[in-house]
């Protein structure tokens, strides 16, 4: 789109450049007023066959043909590089809107995120480091025009029409951070009607919204006042704690890296000890605690603590480490 836009300022340039040559060529070789001039100098450069308006001079007659061997290219130019802009923009606009719907039908067991603000930024870089899959509903049409390394549509998060278009059904999880409580509330219930099974994350602004979207649907939501006045807290009590979490989350830090590992069913873990596993011992890999699949956390598990299916543990270590962890939950049970 830049490089059309380019492309039509240059040839408007020309062609005023052009216009007002003709013009002025008219008004300095044949004395003719300026209305008489600009007339003269479209009808030779649209080559409509109108006669002379008056009478030309040699050097007036010379000058219309150098006009018209100039001017004549430069109005076909002109016209062809328009039609090609208005086509090339059209074609462009459908065939794009064309490979977006099919890239968003392709989607399944994805992230719908509601909002390309600040938050909604932080929260597509996030997930698109960790290789999910996702797409963005945004309303505003200036974020959306120009994004094509995410998948972005512009439209209001809060109609089903616009969930549907994303593939809500097929969805794993939304999250919704849009600039108000009440659009998010909006979302939650819509969202959750449209789909029983969706895990859904709300952004809370107000004081008494958490209870609100939590009625709706929401399993979780999150007040970034909230927490950013406890960090700061946080960061005057417990300077040490914060500095230790903020590096353990971090993304992209290959030293140390807070992870979850989900223990799914006929996993060779199930049924072990955290000692028989050897994942304090030969992987170095502090598990911090264990939620169960009931929804109980038990924290700082000892070396007894017994892995059982659906358990998600929550481990601390390098991400080479983790990733071996990973693999080994993932390994099935020998038959």
């Amino acid at each position: 789109m830049e490089t059309l836009r380019k492309r039509v300022m240059l040839t408007l340039l020309l062609l005023i450049s052009v216009i007002s040559i003709g013009a002025a060529g008219y008004m300095f070789i044949e004395g003719w007023g300026f209305l008489d001039s600009i007339y003269m100098t479209i009808i030779t450069l649209t080559t409509v066959g109108f006669r002379e308006i008056h009478d030309l001079s040699p050097k007036g007659i010379v000058f219309t043909i150098i006009l018209i061997i100039v001017g004549v290219g430069t109005m076909l130019y002109a016209l062809s590089t328009g039609a090609r802009t208005i086509l090339e923009g059209e074609l462009q606009e459908i065939f794009g809107r064309k490979r977006l719907e099919k890239k968003i039908k392709e989607l399944n067991n994805h992230y719908v995120i509601c909002g390309y603000g600040r938050m909604g930024r932080i929260i597509c870089r996030e997930l698109k480091s960790k290789g999910l899959k996702f797409v963005v509903i945004e309303k505003n049409s200036e974020v959306v025009a120009g994004r094509v390394d995410i998948l972005i549509i512009e439209g209001d998060a809060t109609s089903d029409e616009i969930l549907r278009e994303v593939g809500i059904e097929k969805a794993k999880g939304l999250i919704s951070v849009l600039p108000t409580d009440a659009e998010n509330l909006y979302v939650v219930l819509s969202a959750r009607e449209l789909n029983p099974n969706l895990f859904i994350v709300a952004r809370a602004g107000e004081e008494g919204s958490e209870n609100k979207l939590l009625r709706a649907g929401a399993n979780k939501v999150v007040s970034p006042y909230h927490i950013g006045g406890l960090r700061i807290a946080h960061t005057i009590l417990r300077p040490a704690v914060v500095d230790f979490i903020e590096f353990a989350t971090k993304t992209g830090n290959i030293e140390l890296q807070m992870e979850e590992v989900v223990i799914p069913e006929n996993s060779k873990l199930i049924g072990l000890t955290l000692d028989q596993c050897g994942i304090g011992r030969e992987l170095g890999v502090i598990i911090v605690a264990i939620k169960r699949a009931t929804g109980e956390m038990r924290f700082n598990p000892t070396f007894r603590s017994t892995i059982k299916s659906g358990d998600t543990l929550i481990a601390l270590g390098e991400i080479t480490k983790l990733k071996i962890l990973e693999d080994l939950s993932e390994a099935k049970k020998s038959v």
